[in-house]
């Protein structure tokens, strides 16, 4: 047993306690006796007596009451010290379970190391549990917001053909069809967001060359990305990596897909390189950039610059956060910063021989 904290604490009132009796006792008693002495020593009893006099038994009792009364203030100062922090958790566990998640503890004497850290601990999750609540405040106001649109878009149409405003052959499906697919995808950045967070989100893992992967997104992406203005330009390595070739896939088209909808048309760089063991991904564009204040939360949900907001071409604010899920399920990360030529630079980071055996020959 360590004797720190509430231990400590404990050990060291019993002991003043102890000690503060015997030389109340020692000090009380010789100076009882040496007065009860001089003025008449017939109020003691005889060394040959067992019966203590009158004089005896009226010490006895005034030294043990006062022993209890000296017992009883140190006991009461050291379990008040002891409850306070208690008593303060209890009152705030009653508020949270009231729906208060504001309520908060207070440790007093942190001198008593378990309750502080008992306060402390309750303290730490009842601001997760308030963190928590405001995130989901955020995400379904977010998710509200971004199905709005292409609900309403739907409705109004199928409403039209019902109510014969619009002819069958009027209607833009390829427009729908566009809305319905940015409906699926939602559902899926959620969906993998969901099972990052829960710990849930399974990987596929093996020994990819993402060469062949990346060189398969660009084919798929030419056409888009080429009447948007990008121009592609791959570096990569064709060192073998373990990962979930399609979550890795999933990344690279989240990236590239974030350029074309707030990068300034022109060269898209994207690098691959193995180094200290890490297998590093990255894409960088040509500009504008993201803002200095806004490069630290770029990987947030749902969070977006102030010209992104009013842009009808933007995502749903969804795909930076599922690049960092995806990587940190791989044992990776995800960083933004500036690039040489000024643009955003996204680097993706994970061990090469993350979850899978080396592979064979």
């Amino acid at each position: 047993m360590r004797f720190t904290g509430l231990n400590r604490q404990i050990v060291l009132s019993m002991s003043v306690l102890m000690v503060s009796g015997i030389l109340i006792i020692w000090i009380g008693s010789w100076t009882f006796f040496a007065i009860a002495f001089k003025i008449d020593p017939g109020m003691l009893s005889e060394p040959d007596d067992w019966s203590p006099t009158t004089a005896e038994w009226l010490w006895i009792f005034a030294i043990t009451i006062f022993g209890l009364g000296l017992a009883a203030f140190f006991a009461i100062k050291l379990a008040s010290r002891i409850l306070k922090p208690i008593n303060s958790v209890m009152d705030s566990v009653r508020r949270v379970a009231h729906g208060d998640l504001s309520a908060r503890a207070f440790a007093g004497d942190r001198s008593l190391g378990e309750t502080a850290m008992l306060v402390d601990d309750f303290n730490s999750m009842a601001e997760r549990l308030q963190r928590a609540a405001k995130e989901s405040e955020t995400w379904n106001a977010a998710i509200a917001h971004e199905l709005r649109t292409p609900v309403t878009i739907l409705r109004g149409t199928l409403q039209g053909v019902v109510d014969g405003v619009f002819k069958p052959e009027e209607v833009p499906f390829s427009s729908l069809l566009a809305q319905v697919e940015d409906l699926g995808r939602l559902i899926e950045d959620l969906r993998t967001l969901s099972l990052a967070d829960s710990g849930h989100m399974q990987l596929r893992m093996a020994w990819t060359d993402l060469t062949l992967e990346i060189g398969e997104v660009r084919r798929l992406l030419a056409q888009e990305m080429e009447a948007a203005g990008f121009t592609l330009q791959l570096h990569l390595s064709d060192h073998p990596v373990c990962c979930d070739a399609a979550r890795i896939r999933q990344i690279v088209l989240a990236l590239l897909d974030n350029a074309r909808r707030y990068a300034h048309p022109g060269l898209l760089r994207v690098r691959t390189r193995v180094q200290a063991g890490q297998y590093y991904l990255s894409v960088e564009d040509a500009g504008p950039g993201i803002a200095d204040d806004l490069a630290p939360h770029v990987f947030e949900a749902f969070r977006r610059g102030d010209s992104a907001r009013v842009d009808l071409n933007a995502g749903s604010g969804l795909g930076l956060a599922v690049v960092e899920a995806i990587a940190r399920a791989h044992g990776g990360s995800a960083v933004c910063t500036r690039g040489k030529a000024g643009g955003s630079l996204f680097t993706i980071k994970w061990p090469v021989e993350h979850g899978a055996p080396p592979p064979a020959g």
